[in-house]
């Protein structure tokens, strides 16, 4: 008896000590960051390996947000953001809605052609994207990379969001039929309150998505008055320069507004998890 409760002992350290481990790992570089934002310094060579040890200073902040157009990126990026969520809400749920309510021709071959579309990266379409791009005129301008997320989002988030509408009962939608309701009111006033959950996820994921970015950006815009976040902290730590410090700041600040937004969609999400309708 006394071996076992040793052996239990001694297994129960061990699993904690694991998970210490694990937690160290994951969160020693998050609050390497954090420390780094408020280090005296650039580099990151002149960083002590012991968060917080350098000492306390808020001049990167200053610098970031006096010396440097980071509101302007904050800007563009928020305005890529924004349009992307919304145009992928209104077009996919759209979409989803016809694929699960309606019958007609190649239905299952179109829904089979977005499946293996989604399949492929999205970089393999790089050099097609920049020649469309081109040609009518998107090269450069925030416009052109809020066509490039939302073109290469739908056909993922059609298929979430049409598995999710299919569980929802049919019976809904007969009965507001009967009373007269048009497709769009069905939709609008049944549907949409129904799915909530799942767009409310598709909401958040359309938000992260652009937010920071870097390929595409890099790829499409090319003015400095157009850069978004990524490629205006990008040109913190490039060849020319190591300001990991300045690096470290602006990815903090990124962060606040980007987590209140995900708290506050996150109880909206739980909210209309409980208040679903019925389902098949």
């Amino acid at each position: 008896m006394k071996n076992y409760r040793s052996f239990k002992t001694i297994s129960k350290t061990f699993s904690y000590l694991v998970f210490i481990l694990i937690s160290l790992v994951v969160f020693y570089p998050l609050v390497y960051v954090v420390a780094a934002a408020f280090a005296p310094g650039n580099g990151i060579a002149s960083m002590n390996i012991v968060p917080f040890k350098d000492g306390f200073t808020l001049k990167h902040f200053k610098y970031l947000f006096f010396e440097t157009q980071y509101w302007l990126w904050f800007k563009n990026t928020f305005i890529i953001a924004l349009w992307t969520t919304f145009l992928t809400v209104v077009i996919s749920s759209l979409s989803a809605y016809v694929f699960s309510r309606f019958k007609f021709v190649f239905k299952h071959t179109l829904l089979m052609s977005m499946l293996i579309l989604q399949i492929f990266p999205s970089f393999v379409g790089m050099i097609a994207i920049y020649v469309i791009l081109n040609r009518i005129g998107g090269l450069d301008t925030l416009w052109g990379l809020v066509l490039v997320y939302v073109a290469g989002g739908i056909p993922y988030n059609t298929w979430m969001v049409k598995s999710y509408m299919d569980t929802v009962s049919k019976n809904l939608d007969e009965a507001a039929r009967i009373d007269g309701a048009s497709h769009f009111r069905i939709f609008g006033t049944i549907i949409l309150p129904v799915t909530k959950p799942i767009i409310t996820f598709l909401g958040i994921s359309s938000f992260t998505g652009p937010w920071m970015d870097f390929i595409f950006p890099k790829m499409v815009l090319r003015s400095p008055e157009k850069q978004t976040l990524a490629l205006g902290l990008f040109s913190f730590v490039s060849d020319k320069k190591n300001e990991f410090t300045n690096f470290a700041a602006g990815s903090l600040v990124i962060c606040i507004p980007f987590v209140i937004f995900f708290l506050f969609t996150q109880k909206a999400m739980m909210m209309s998890m409980g208040t679903a309708a019925v389902k098949e």
